[in-house]
């Protein structure tokens, strides 16, 4: 059936082309949501497996620790550990003690909540956008036809960018099982995800109180993630400076103050708590064991160096073209069933896009942005961990998913206006021809992480049954009035396990280990 517009004078016409044109946008538009079912399913099966493998966690690293201190200290007790002892991470040894307070069974659950509240956020940040997008198309064009919503591409999009931050960078286990890893470096960008849809939300109500609610949550969540996560700090502080600065209304771009209210809010909240925690006894500690070096041309260009290299080994993943590829899926979805007037696509004000000025922006300036919040990350490693601190992956999470999300939306701008190109033409084989590319990058980039999730899967559940078998031959050993117990060190993820170092006395994880297990010492076998 053809689609049919109205003019002004209400009189209904048939768009040029007339069926030939609307046959083909409804075979466009009917092939697009089943690649990306196929994508959303294969995304989801992966992140479905994920969230299951936290069941098969068990204590390595600083999780004995933990533990230990979640038992006997309390929350507040590890909190103030944290802060006087420690490192000065109050909100990071809050949530800690809160998670370790029933043993084990917080972090078994973590990861599925991180699955879940990840791709949620995503989806919905994600249908804000395209609202808001709409919504400002509709104001300088007039009232269109309503847009159907890409609801499949979006869960497909939704689901992708998430298996891509957990499965495909060089540390999974950590960026998704290890709990004092992703609690450091993966739940300070959900939770500031969520921050920004509930400033999004205040945004439409339109309620003053709303808005004023809003900015002060802004300012007491950044206090805490502040504290919570040095890398999360530096790069949430950078992007919302910047966006603050050009969402001033000076720029003609806003109407009001308050996306800029909202960002300086965020801004002071994030170094009211960088201050605290860098000031604390903990990290005053923590910088007397690790003494940075002194600022110098050659410690600025290993910094380069180590950024260099960091950026190689992402690039090096093929797969993350796989967030281009469901982009572009999604705008082609939308040049597919958008609203078509006197039947052609929109151009110049009507083709969906922001100011030419704040367009040119939004293009051109977040990769710059995310590799100068790299290099920021990369130089403070450095400093905390030396020449090696840029391996850390688990810290690369911070900048990682602002960068999944910034070569989504590219591939959603450039899949719009190749779909209004595709459809303009009269050869359907190029359409097909594009969609199988399209398709197939996004599937083939799923499919990529299939072998890393099978290894992260072999590796789990072997462990945990090593674990479990060992755990209750020394518990056994413990009741039976043991004082040394043997204790096989368990590799996993790259993560240190007890009886590490070459001295007992600086073996921090194997004392946290037997003071766990209520022994004097552990040895090997």
């Amino acid at each position: 059936m053809s689609r049919t517009t109205l003019s002004e004078r209400g009189e209904a016409r048939m768009p040029d082309g007339g069926g030939e044109d609307s046959a083909s946008s409804g075979g466009l538009g009917r092939a697009l949501p089943r690649v990306a079912l196929a994508v959303a399913a294969g995304a989801g099966a992966l992140l479905a497996v994920g969230a299951f493998l936290g069941l098969y966690v068990r204590p390595t690293s600083d999780d004995w620790c933990a533990l230990w201190k979640a038992r006997d200290m309390g929350v507040l007790g590890i909190t103030a550990d944290f802060y006087d002892t420690q490192n000065g991470r109050v909100t990071n040894a809050f949530l800690t003690g809160l998670l370790y307070s029933d043993g084990m069974r917080g972090p078994k659950l973590l990861p599925a909540f991180l699955v879940v509240a990840l791709a949620t956020g995503l989806f919905l940040l994600a249908r804000a956008a395209l609202r808001s997008l709409h919504r400002a198309t509709a104001v300088r064009t007039g009232p269109a036809e309503p847009t159907r919503r890409p609801t499949v591409p979006l869960v497909a999009a939704a689901a992708l960018l998430p298996a891509l931050l957990f499965f495909a960078g060089t540390r999974s286990y950590q960026v998704l099982l290890w709990a004092p890893a992703t609690i450091s470096h993966t739940l300070p960008s959900v939770i500031g995800l969520w921050t920004v849809l509930g400033a999004v939300r205040a945004a439409r109500c339109g309620l003053r109180w709303a808005r004023t609610a809003a900015v002060g949550s802004a300012l007491l969540v950044g206090a805490a993630l502040g504290m919570l996560s040095e890398p999360f700090t530096l790069v949430a502080g950078l992007f919302a400076a910047t966006v603050g600065i050009l969402c001033l209304p000076r720029f003609g771009w806003v109407k009001d103050r308050y996306v800029s209210t909202w960002c300086a809010g965020a801004c002071l909240g994030l170094l009211v708590g960088l201050v605290l925690l860098y000031t604390s006894p903990g990290a005053r500690w923590r910088r007397a064991q690790h003494p940075p070096e002194p600022l110098s041309a050659a410690e600025l260009g290993a910094t380069f160096h180590d950024w260099w290299r960091l950026w190689q080994t992402v690039g090096g993943q093929w797969a993350y073209l796989g967030a281009v590829a469901v982009g572009a899926l999604l705008g082609l979805t939308l040049a597919a069933a958008g609203p078509r007037r006197d039947g052609g696509a929109s151009h110049g004000s009507a083709s969906g896009l922001p100011p030419r000025g704040l367009f040119l922006v939004a293009v051109l300036l977040p990769l710059p942005l995310i590799a100068l919040a790299s290099l920021a990350v990369v130089f403070g490693l450095r400093s905390g961990y030396g020449a090696v601190g840029w391996t850390y992956g688990r810290t690369w999470t911070s900048f990682l998913l602002p960068l999944l999300l910034v070569l989504c939306a590219y591939g959603a701008w450039g899949g719009r206006l190749l779909g209004r190109r595709l459809l303009e033409s009269p050869r359907p084989a190029g359409r097909a021809a594009a969609l199988v590319a399209i398709g197939a990058v996004a599937v083939g980039s799923a499919a990529a992480l299939v072998q890393p999730v099978y290894a992260l899967t072999t590796e789990t559940v072997v462990r945990a049954a090593a674990w479990d078998r060992q755990n209750a031959r020394i518990r056994a050993e413990a009741a039976a009035g043991a004082r040394d117990v043997v204790y096989e060190p368990l590799l996993i993820g790259g993560l240190t396990e007890p009886l590490f170092a070459s001295s007992y006395a600086r073996d921090w994880a194997a004392q946290c280990t037997a003071t766990y297990y209520g022994v004097d010492r552990i040895h090997r076998p």
